[in-house]
């Protein structure tokens, strides 16, 4: 999974253009986004068709602000520069519930 630290609004419509692209906005000092990194490798196998993009929450608040990402861990989820699903909450999340959301677009 790429990381980007610095997300703006040029390379957020750069890196969504093209295919199907997952963010995962979330920040160093969130235990419920760590809760997740040891599953993020089986998703993304899973979801091979999918590219993966980890985006630092807090080095891309401008971007966070205008998609409305209010609590993390969140995922965006975008076909050929389209925005098509958002799991966006400050829930924790589990492998299963990603899993299901990223179904329920299909």
């Amino acid at each position: 999974m790429e990381q980007i630290k610095e997300l703006n609004k040029e390379k957020l419509s750069e890196i969504t253009k093209n295919g199907r692209v997952v963010l995962e906005f979330s920040a160093d000092w969130c235990p419920d986004c760590h809760f997740l990194d040891p599953f993020l490798p089986e998703i993304e196998q899973d979801f091979s068709e999918s590219k993966f993009y980890q985006i630092d929450r807090d080095g891309s608040i401008d971007v966070a602000k205008e998609l409305n990402i209010m609590g993390i861990p969140s995922f965006v989820v975008y076909q050929d520069g389209e925005e098509i699903g958002r799991l966006v909450n400050k829930d924790r999340k589990t492998k299963d519930q990603v899993e299901d959301f990223l179904r329920s677009l299909d």
